[in-house]
């Protein structure tokens, strides 16, 4: 098949063919009354009848279309209806709030949302946020949607290169930027997964790969899920990670490989009762941030490797720390490869000594250097041009290199906060809390947590003759909770006399506190963490 050619839906035709009865979406009993399962021939059939729904009533080539619809096969059946007829699917965090999401539907430019009929109410009150005119359908009803005008290109050929998904991924200075990505890129996810090799070697047809983490995000929603898919296996996906339900699941649906991020292994740790035999069938582990010391407790304890990687929204290529002996007491998460050029560079873009810390940048090649890269953020050409600075992606993490080429993780960047596996821009949370009219200088800082990894502290400096406050700091947490997703708002509050500043007046956040203070113990500090919780559904 002509590169150019490579698309999902044809892609997974193929598949189908070859396996039609085959196990493909599986949800486990917890998210039904029992155990959900879709083959690949049903997953097929669903996903052929609705995409001619949809081009029946107009849809097609160079529309969007938003989904709340959750961790569930709907989602996947729904992508591939719509990715067949050339229209994008924009995710959505259920945990937006309606500032949030509002934002998502206008940036998009998203002509119709679909959703779980339990995510209606909370998408309605988003759409009447911003009285935006973005018509909603359930699941159930998708018979039901309404006749587009000749918005499309209704007819043009899908391609490798049209664009497959929009998602949103968290940047250093505000709001989430759109990441354009292709057929051809989310093909070439699931590729590079199938093909790391030994201990995770997917098997055609014999693996089923458990990953608890939610379909919006670019680890299950396209690197598993392409990946089962190409290689005829299937996807487990509860709606969320459960302890209590753990064990359960990786039994009942006789799963052979989990995805993990460092959260969970802490969690799983923590459970005292679950031994070897709890396992079932797994064989092996895969993610990232696992703290070092809880590898190898981890390892020890149950008899199966945790593979630690790095990834990123924008490159399909990914990192991985796979040879032995692995570096379990370490950061480790892999060497270059032949297909992804790795340096590490200083703030004037030069390489740095072995064993220094610096900011890693990628490319494909010095001649391909965006091959198999994101096609480029929505209507952010700057944006995206500046990513690309001198010709390598810039990561925004900070790592060490040794002489082996292996690469260390140290930090991520300054601005990004990373919390039970979401990315939160301090920018954000920071410019929200900029609307109280009582703040006048704001720093957000991750700080250490023992479960989540890192969590958010406010740093405030308020107006002259404002008095700090319990009621105070309430009014700036209760703000944030509102506009935000519950897990960006700050679990730490900390007010200030002042801020340590450049001569132009930006913060200098590593300059706040001493590198051996922890903030979270300091005199005066609001702990708000008991409060961050996710709303349930009406």
């Amino acid at each position: 098949m002509n590169k150019q050619d490579l698309t999902i839906f044809k892609s997974f035709e193929d598949i189908c063919r070859k396996t039609p009865s085959a196990p493909f979406l599986i949800s486990p009993s917890r998210n039904q009354k029992g155990m959900t399962t879709f083959s690949y021939q049903e997953t097929f059939d669903k996903a052929n009848k609705i995409s001619t729904i949809f081009l029946d009533n107009g849809y097609g080539n160079n529309l969007r279309v938003a989904t709340l619809l959750g961790s569930t096969p709907a989602h996947y059946i729904v992508k591939l209806a719509l990715n067949k007829i050339g229209v994008s699917v924009v995710p959505i965090n259920p945990d937006y709030s309606p500032d949030e999401t509002a934002y998502l539907l206008a940036d998009s430019g998203s002509v119709l949302a679909i959703c779980a009929e339990h995510y209606m109410k909370q998408l309605k009150t988003a759409i009447a946020y911003k009285d935006l005119s973005v018509p909603i359908v359930t699941y159930d009803e998708i018979e039901t949607i309404q006749t587009l005008k000749s918005l499309s290109d209704i007819g043009a050929p899908v391609q490798g290169k049209t664009e497959a998904s929009l998602l949103y991924t968290s940047g250093t200075t505000g709001r989430p930027k759109g990441c354009i990505l292709s057929h051809e890129y989310e093909l070439m996810c699931g590729e590079v997964y199938a093909n790391i090799g030994a201990p995770i070697s997917l098997s055609f047809g014999k693996d089923k790969i458990l990953n608890p983490l939610p379909s919006y995000h670019i680890n299950a929603g396209i690197v598993t899920f392409f990946a089962a898919m190409l290689t005829g296996n299937s996807l487990i996906q509860p709606e969320r990670f459960s302890i209590s339900s753990w064990w359960e699941d990786i039994n009942e649906t006789e799963a052979t490989i989990f995805h993990y991020l460092g959260v969970i292994i802490a969690v799983l740790l923590s459970d005292q009762s679950a031994t070897k035999a709890s396992l079932g069938k797994l064989r092996v582990g895969f993610g990232a941030g696992v703290e070092p010391a809880l590898h190898q407790e981890f390892e020890t304890r149950f008899g199966i490797p945790l593979i630690e990687c790095w990834g990123m929204t924008e490159m399909c290529r990914v990192l991985y720390n796979n040879e032995e002996p692995r570096q379990i007491h370490t950061r480790a998460m892999g060497r270059p490869r032949e297909d992804l050029e790795v340096k590490v560079v200083d703030e004037s873009d030069q390489e740095v000594e072995i064993g220094m810390p610096g900011e890693m940048v990628v490319r494909h090649s010095e001649k391909t250097p965006r091959a198999g890269a994101f096609s480029g953020y929505l209507n952010k050409e700057k944006e995206t041009e500046e990513a690309w600075k001198n010709g390598w992606f810039h990561t925004g993490d900070t790592v060490t290199m040794d002489e082996t080429g292996m690469l260390y993780f140290v930090d991520r960047a300054k601005n990004i906060i990373r919390r039970a596996g979401e990315n939160i821009a301090a920018a954000e949370v920071e410019n929200c809390l900029f609307e109280i009219e009582f703040v006048s200088k704001i720093a957000c800082i991750a700080v250490k947590d023992d479960i989540r990894e890192e969590e958010v502290m406010a740093c405030v400096v308020l107006e002259d003759g404002k008095k700090e406050s319990k009621e105070v700091a309430e009014i700036l947490f209760n703000h944030a909770l509102e506009k935000m997703a519950y897990f960006k708002a700050p679990g730490y509050i900390l007010f200030m006399d002042d801020l340590p500043v450049t001569g132009t007046q930006k913060v200098v956040k590593h300059k706040i506190f001493e590198p051996e203070i922890d903030p979270r113990n300091l005199t005066g500090v609001f702990n708000f963490t008991h409060l961050k919780k996710r709303k349930p559904n009406d």
